[in-house]
């Protein structure tokens, strides 16, 4: 049964969307502006090119580049059931694609895409397999990006509850692992309106040990390494943690070992992404703050993005440890995903049960792009 709940909480996160036929209202404060909505199947990445375009991780198709003045899409790689994509070099970007067909070879794995060329670098699939950091069940679902150097790459494994290492040479090893933890499950139920709600939420003990699930990895200013969980069944509101790695480290399992600390950053719900702006600042994007499997049930308010500050100096080993945050935008239709470039905030979203998904930026509420220096 606790296996079959780990399943559902890393892997269901289309069928949760899918579900979430409830049409939620516009943001709050200051609300969002439309880029585009021509995009095929759920867009779980979003990042800026060096040509200030941004990439899009569409679903139902591969990478795309997406103008966000003109709302131009170009597709660089067909790939689909693509989750995450990022640039490395002038015309090179790596690819990410997640749980998929067992007999699909393309599923869990990182590809290089360079000049139009698409080539498989690492099965991290196999590697799970093979290592399972987590010492947990063998499930894959490698999830988000991040660039760690010139030659290395951070891949969050949402089912493998990990974050892995690849070199340019397609060689896999892992970083850290996060711990699963008792959570409790009245918040869920006030939510659900138990007694009378859902059974399958109503009849829940009082404490339930909930998964991780690592959906975002990012490098912050300090050079330390910050992956943020969803937090997987029964997903009480309050619950998601972010946890900071130390540079340089490997093989750390968080909760049990020095080298990773838990950020004090207040109360989060169902983190999907979490991106740095150049100030520093971390945006975080949770998707409900009734959470994903509120949304599930329809009972989700729409979801956030925070923009939060790091407290801490330089020389500080504790830096970036504690942070401030506060809500930018919220009841957002369900936000997957967010970049960050030096003027605007971009969001990634999906209306419904059969979309409309698009690219948008967040506006300080007249239809005019968030300027960070406003802030």
């Amino acid at each position: 049964m606790k296996h079959m709940l780990r399943r559902t909480a890393a892997f269901a996160l289309a069928a949760i969307v899918l579900a979430f036929t409830a049409n939620i209202a516009s943001a709050d404060g200051p609300g969002f502006k439309t880029i585009s909505q021509d995009f095929n199947g759920l867009l779980f990445g979003l990042n800026v090119s060096s040509g200030d375009e941004l990439l899009v991780a569409e679903g139902g198709n591969g990478a795309v580049n997406l103008d966000p003045d003109g709302g131009e899409k170009t597709l660089l790689a067909s790939l689909p059931g693509i989750s995450d994509v990022i640039q490395v070099g002038r015309r090179e970007y790596l690819a990410l694609t997640g749980e998929g067909d067992p007999s699909d070879p393309n599923a869990e794995s990182l590809f290089r895409i360079k000049n139009g060329t698409v080539a498989k670098i690492a099965d991290l699939g196999a590697f799970e397999e093979a290592v399972d950091p987590a010492r947990d069940d063998v499930e894959s679902n490698p999830f988000d990006l991040a660039k760690l150097s010139r030659n290395k790459t951070l891949v969050a494994d949402a089912a493998g509850n990990s974050v892995l290492v690849v070199d340019k040479n397609g060689s896999i090893d892992w970083v850290a692992t996060l711990p699963q933890h008792d959570i409790p499950t009245q918040p869920i139920k006030d939510v659900a309106g138990c007694p009378l709600g859902p059974p399958d939420i109503c009849g829940l003990p009082d404490i339930f040990n909930a998964d991780p699930v690592s959906t975002t990895v990012a490098v912050g200013p300090d050079g330390a390494i910050y992956v943020g969980e969803l937090t997987g069944f029964p997903a009480s509101p309050g619950q998601s943690r972010i946890w900071r790695i130390e540079r340089g480290e490997l093989h750390v399992r968080c909760g049990a070992d020095p080298e990773c600390t838990q950020v004090d950053a207040g109360s989060f719900t169902s983190i999907i992404d979490i991106q740095f702006g150049e100030d520093g600042t971390a945006y975080v994007v949770e998707i409900d703050e009734n959470s994903w499997l509120a949304a599930e049930f329809g009972l989700g308010v729409g979801g956030t993005v925070n923009a939060c500050r790091t407290h801490g100096d330089e020389d500080d080993d504790d830096e970036g440890v504690a942070w401030s945050c506060e809500e930018i935008a919220t009841g957002l239709p369900f936000p997957l995903a967010v970049a960050i470039d030096d003027e605007s905030v971009y969001v990634t979203l999906a209306h419904g049960f059969e979309g409309p998904f698009e690219v948008a930026v967040l506006t300080d509420g007249d239809g005019d792009g968030e300027d960070e220096d406003d802030d």
